[in-house]
């Protein structure tokens, strides 16, 4: 009786130290995964939370400007700084280079205005108006292809034709 008391709890204490092991193995293995979830959960709700619609757009062959709405038409809003580092494609299709965000307008450059804006945030509903400045503007008639890309992945884009 004593043999299989023994026995007995040598396959107990045994059971033990492989319960902590295996505990300790795998604890920061589901710790980290969680940490991974909990970021991509969150990356995932702000890309479906943000939506963005072009309103209308217009396009001037003689200056090489161009002028673009968008609409926040997301639950999300969009935060001054991201709309900073966006980038803008601007050109006739197949002739279009990617433009550089700067504070006063010029060849190569797109400024914006978040319009009806009081916070610093480009709220649901709220339209932002982008103006943007090129050679690669193609004449009267041509078509002018615009592609608008946030850092969040988003990306809208249209084709449309040059005016005057």
């Amino acid at each position: 009786m004593s043999s299989e008391t023994f026995t007995t709890a040598m396959f107990l204490i045994a059971a033990i130290i492989s319960a902590g092991v295996l505990i300790n193995a795998v604890f920061p293995v589901i710790y980290t995964l969680s940490g991974t979830i909990s970021s991509s959960s969150h990356q995932v709700d702000e890309r479906l939370s943000t939506d963005v619609k072009i309103v209308t757009t217009y396009a001037s062959a003689g200056s090489g400007t161009a002028r673009i709405w968008l609409k926040n038409i997301g639950a999300g809003r969009i935060a001054d700084a991201n709309i900073r580092q966006a980038d803008v494609f601007l050109g006739g299709q197949g002739d279009f280079i990617r433009l550089t965000q700067a504070a006063v307008l010029a060849d190569g450059t797109w400024t914006y205005e978040i319009l009806e804006d009081a916070n610093n945030y480009w709220d649901p509903g709220e339209t932002l108006y982008i103006e943007a400045q090129t050679t690669k503007v193609p004449a009267r008639e041509g078509i002018v292809y615009f592609q608008f890309v946030l850092p969040t992945g988003l990306s809208r884009s249209t084709i449309f034709t040059a005016s005057d």
